[in-house]
Parts: C-alpha cells; structure tokens; sequence
C-alpha cells in the first residue's frame, strides 16, 4: 500500500481570500491578482506522522563512510530499520540512513524486547494469552458462518444467472437483481476477514496482497479517512475545481514527487526542481487492470492584453496501465522508451514535458495533475493526441472529446524564484524573463480621494 505522507494544512481558507469563479462567470482578473506573498501561507502542522511504507528506499547514506558522516550523527549508535520504537530515533534513521523504519511501531517495538530477552519467537496466531486465543476462536466460528453464506450466495446468483428472464421481470430486472446480489456478496467476502487479527497486523505492518479485497477494503477506508478529505480540500479551496473540471470524484490515491523530494497537494516547489518530470503513484482500490491518461496542466497563465488568465497544457501521456499492484507510473523510463521507438503510434508520450515557468510579480501558477481512465481500457491515438495545442488549453473539451473520466488529480505550485531565469532561458522563454508583471492601481472612489491626501 502506498505510504501516507505528512501533509501540510493552511492557515486561512482560500475562500475568504481569493473570490472563486461562480456560476454566473465571474472571472479573476490578473491585474487584481494579488501577489505571491499576499496569499494565504502554508505552515507544517504538527500532526503525527503516519507509519512508513514496508518497502523502504535504499538510501546513498547506507553504504557511506563513517568519515563521511557527521560526528554528533555518529554518537547516535546503530539504528535499526526493524526495531527503531520511537518518533526521535525514527527522524534520526531517516536523515542519517536515508531510510523508512519497516512495518507498524508497536511491531518494531516487540521484536526489539524479544531480541533484548533473547526469547524465542513466537508466530502471531500463536501467541499464550488465554484471553487472545479465546477471542480467536469466537472470531474462527462467525468465519465459518460467512463462509457458509458466501457459498449460499453463489448459488443463487448462479440459479438467477440460469433463470428465464421473464421469470424475473424482464432482462432489466434480472440485470439490477444480480448487480444487488453480487454487491451482496462483495460485502459478504469483506466481512468474512475484516476481524481476523492476522489480517489487521499484515496490513498495519504494510505487507498486504492488494489483490486481495480485504486489503483494498482497509486500504481504501484509510485513505478515505483523512488523505481524501485534505486532497479534495487543497483542490476546492485552490479552485482547480470548478477551474479545469466542473466536478470531479476522487477515487485514487495519487502520491506525487519530484526526485526524492515528496510533495503534498498545494505545496510550492522550486523551479529547479520541477525542471524534470515528476514521479507519480497511483493506488487503484478496484480490482482489474486499466488504461489511464496524465494531463499537466498550468490554470493560472497571464493575458496581460485581456487583463485575464488563461490555460496551458505542460504534459499528456496515454495508454498507461495501472492497477491495485502496478502503482507507479515511471515517466521518465516511459520518456526514454519512447525516445528509443521509431514508431509514432506506438509511443505513449504525445506532448513532452515542459518546465513550468512564471514572470516575475505574477500570483503563483497552480499546476494540476489529473489522473483520467480510457473508456472501457481502449488504446488511444497518439499521433492524433500529439497535434493538441499546449496554449489556450481546454481540459473539458478535451475529456468530452477522447470520453475519459478524471478518477484522481492533485497539484503543486510555482512562482518566480532565484532559479526561474535559468529555467525560462533553458525552455526557450530567454524574452520573457525580463518581463516584470505589476498590480494595476485602483484609483479610490470620489469620496476617498480628498481624504486620502490629507493622510
């Protein structure tokens, strides 16, 4: 399951801040905008940080030297990735060692007691607590019975899937009573494992099969719990929504990085950095696999002749499978493929990335990230999609066109910093970067200007 990583909440609502658009066609108006510093800031909460993949990365600082390694780091002694028990040895593993502790802390907590009594190891479900092992019984018994059901249920929708139509009221009606039935017996699968005390550690500890429904099922309440509802905030207080898309269902879990540096929702990132591709993970809750588009695109570029905002396509890649195992989507091993094919249709990326870029006293650049499913996991024509046109973009048209449904996005932000020239010149921008965008002055109201001047 992908890891959960910190996420930043903002101090102020965007709403009492930044009018978005309505549904009468109000528009933001550049020359109003304010600046970068005039926004609502971000700040890192101090929330606790949730447990760490049971993958972890192999970091450079693993096969370093201890010359290499700073002396107050060296004092802190051996640090081991399965049996660090708390958060200060847990933020020291990771910036000395550069890696994720494994599994939950009450795991790591065990097996380092054990390993200090020298006690043998004891498999899980065999643990000698009486209370335990009477509640397992108890649990092993309502199993049985869910079972029991799940073989009943089978039954009947394979009698109703052989039944006569018109002895169930007609096709219509024999359709909806076996989706009902199969729906039924989805949940009946579900409740068969949700309190099995093996199943609860292995996912805790990272270690579930996705294929498995029980562990889509956990994964899937864990993210709705909190990392939704912080994503699906990021992207209404910042108006991606209705913006790009009119509407849009979050139903993937889409984890977003540049390099080694992970990026929350809404987070600003440098412009050196997000000079090269981002890494995406995409956790899928439903089983099967499927085809899915990316789309970057930049929903804050300035018309300084139109006093307005307009829109830019940054990236689109196609026909990229993903399913509940298959998370990551490499774009940069995609890029190198494609680089390495002759044949235009048999590429995948048909607008390469571009580095996202801003003038100077512009208001910061959103720059969204969606996920978008293929109808019925149908190839596209990439040569076809390679002739869109990157300025003036239009994500709406662009779904209605290819019938693609957004199933995830998330964002990031960028502004001028002391690496945009460099940026701008490398892309190709070398006449933009002198140019300097400044608020308009609003001149007061005929009442307000004589007392104005007498401040």
């Amino acid at each position: 399951m992908a890891s959960v990583m910190p996420i930043r909440q903002f101090s102020t609502c965007l709403r009492c801040v930044r009018q978005t658009p309505g549904a009468n066609g109000t528009r933001r108006l550049l020359s109003t905008s304010a600046v970068a510093r005039e926004e609502v800031q971000t700040h890192p909460s101090n929330a606790t940080p949730p447990p760490p993949s049971s993958n972890p990365p192999t970091g450079s600082a693993q096969n370093a030297s201890p010359q290499e390694i700073p002396e107050y780091m060296q004092k802190w002694g051996t640090l081991d990735p399965q049996m660090v028990e708390n958060k200060k040895q847990e933020r020291r593993l990771l910036r000395r060692e550069h890696v994720q502790p494994v599994g939950s802390r009450r795991r790591r907590a065990a097996l380092r007691r054990s390993t200090m009594q020298q006690a043998p190891e004891v498999p899980f479900e065999q643990l000698p607590y009486q209370c335990f092992q009477e509640a397992r019984k108890v649990l092993l018994e309502d199993r049985q019975e869910k079972i029991k059901e799940i073989e009943t249920q089978q039954l009947r929708i394979k009698n109703v899937m052989d039944q006569d139509p018109a002895v169930s009221g007609g096709p219509m009606e024999k359709e909806a009573r076996i989706r009902s039935m199969r729906a039924r017996l989805s949940e009946l699968i579900i409740l068969a494992d949700i309190n099995d005390p093996v199943v609860k550690r292995k996912f805790e500890d990272g270690q579930g099969d996705m294929n498995k429904p029980i562990y889509r099922y956990l994964a899937e309440q864990k993210w709705r719990k909190y990392k939704r509802l912080v994503l699906e905030q990021r992207i209404t207080q910042l108006a991606v929504i209705p913006d790009l898309l009119p509407s849009l269902d979050l139903v993937a879990d889409i984890d977003l990085g540049f390099g080694r540096k992970q990026v929350a929702p809404g987070d600003f990132v440098d412009s050196a950095i997000s000079e090269k591709m981002p890494r995406l993970n995409v956790q899928t809750f439903t089983p099967g696999e499927r085809l899915v588009t990316v789309v970057v695109v930049d929903a804050d570029v300035p018309v300084p002749e139109t006093d307005s905002f307009t829109y830019r396509c940054h990236f689109i890649a196609s026909n990229i499978p993903i399913s509940p195992t298959q998370t990551s989507i490499p774009l940069q091993r995609i890029a190198q493929e494609d680089h390495k094919t002759e044949d235009p249709a048999a590429k995948k990326i048909s607008l390469p990335w571009i580095a996202p870029w801003a003038h100077k006293g512009a208001p910061y650049h959103r720059l969204a990230i969606f996920i978008l499913e293929q109808n019925e996991a149908k190839a596209l024509d990439v040569t076809r999609l390679s002739k869109t046109k990157r300025n003036t973009f239009n994500l709406r048209s662009f779904v209605d066109i290819y019938k693609l449904n957004a199933i995830g996005a998330t964002l990031f932000r960028t502004k001028w910093d002391e690496s945009m020239a460099g940026v701008m010149e490398r892309a190709g921008h070398k006449d933009q970067i002198n140019v300097e965008l400044k608020r308009k002055r609003v001149e007061p109201l005929p009442h307000k200007r004589r007392t104005e001047r007498m401040r």
